[in-house]
């Protein structure tokens, strides 16, 4: 973990900025983001691919193979999307938290428990620091995420608009 040089933090060490983002980022689940583009779109493929467990058959009971063999594809790999979908969405809102924590010039923490929340406003210094890992570490990541989820937006029109024409 990573502490504030500054002493008078009276933030506990977990509920730091900084040290939230470490967490996340050494999480088995986060940590596929910030590494390369193809351990990235494996894990998308994965997730996709274990999908089709539960979108293989309902797809099949509504489509048999044997005879709507276009709709069947169409209807389990929309199916297989939403556990893709549902991946992205929840790593997008744990980075975007965490990055609007390390962003924020007021740091909200609790001491002790629930009822007894406090702010702590950064020195500068921190905040600067904080702001240049958000601009260029995790700012990519949500970029990625935001490439994603657009991406599986185009194929649902694509997919919809194939099924028009079958």
């Amino acid at each position: 973990m990573i502490d504030y040089e500054i002493s008078s933090c009276p933030v506990p060490s977990e509920q730091q900025p900084l040290n939230e983002y470490e967490q996340l980022k050494s999480s088995w689940l986060f940590r596929d983001c910030s590494l390369s583009i193809s351990s990235y779109l494996a894990m998308i493929a994965w997730t996709w691919g274990l999908s089709w467990i539960i979108a293989g058959p309902v797809a099949y009971s509504s489509f048999p193979p044997h005879k709507y063999v276009a709709k069947f594809a169409l209807c389990g790999a929309a199916g297989a999307s939403i556990g893709v979908v549902l991946l992205v969405l929840r790593l997008f809102l744990g980075w975007s938290y965490v990055r609007d924590r390390l962003a924020s010039p007021v740091i909200f923490y609790e001491e002790s428990g629930w009822y007894d929340g406090q702010n702590w406003m950064k020195p500068q210094q921190v905040l600067d620091r904080d702001r240049l890992v958000v601009n260029y570490e995790i700012k990519p990541i949500i970029q990625r995420l935001q490439i994603t989820g657009l991406c599986l937006v185009v194929l649902l029109v694509a997919g919809i608009a194939t099924w028009q024409f079958l």
